[in-house]
């Protein structure tokens, strides 16, 4: 299951609640601005999995983290801890606010919902999104064990699968789609 569909499984259908209640939003605009969204997210996380170190601080990070709690406790979303994490998420995977700005812009034409607002989203739904990996992450037992290239090999596979959008077998269609959406 890739995190999109995880993200907007009835299981998960609290957070988008959430997420609309927060942004004064209709559960339908919510899910248009996470399944806008999350692709530039989903690329992020993959150029991050890509090197030694990313995959390191990745692993890190889920491991650090209670990322999936967001996904069981969707009240989260409300509190300025949330948006503080989901900002330095935003900082790992993006880059900057520059980037931010334009996946925003680029969001706004495929969803139909004002830039500024999805702008505004961006970091809930960062936080939703790395719950999502956190989540689908340990649903495998994906582990974090230095040292181990096998265990990176193993992690690197699943995440490689579990953002693979279409489906194919491989991430290269899928990153050179979002590359052209971005710029």
């Amino acid at each position: 299951m890739g995190m999109l569909d995880e993200l907007l499984n009835s299981q998960n259908a609290g957070a988008l609640h959430q997420l609309a209640k927060n942004f004064g939003v209709t559960d339908g605009d919510a899910k248009n601005a996470v399944s806008s969204l999350l692709p530039a997210l989903s690329r992020g996380v993959r150029n991050n999995a890509a090197t030694p170190d990313g995959l390191g601080s990745l692993m890190n990070a889920l491991n650090k983290g209670n990322h999936q709690q967001i996904l069981e406790h969707p009240e989260a979303l409300d509190r300025q801890e949330t948006i503080t994490d989901g900002n330095a998420i935003l900082g790992h995977l993006l880059g900057n606010k520059d980037v931010s700005r334009n996946v925003a812009a680029h969001a706004a034409q495929d969803s139909g919902l004002d830039a500024g607002l999805l702008k505004k989203m961006l970091p809930a739904i960062a936080a939703l999104a790395m719950g999502s990996l956190s989540k689908q992450a340990s649903s495998v037992g994906v582990t974090n064990r230095p040292g181990s290239d096998q265990n990176q090999a193993d992690i690197f596979g699943q995440l490689t699968s579990f953002l693979d959008a279409d489906k194919d077998g491989s991430v290269l269609d899928d990153v050179m789609g979002m590359a052209r959406k971005l710029f």
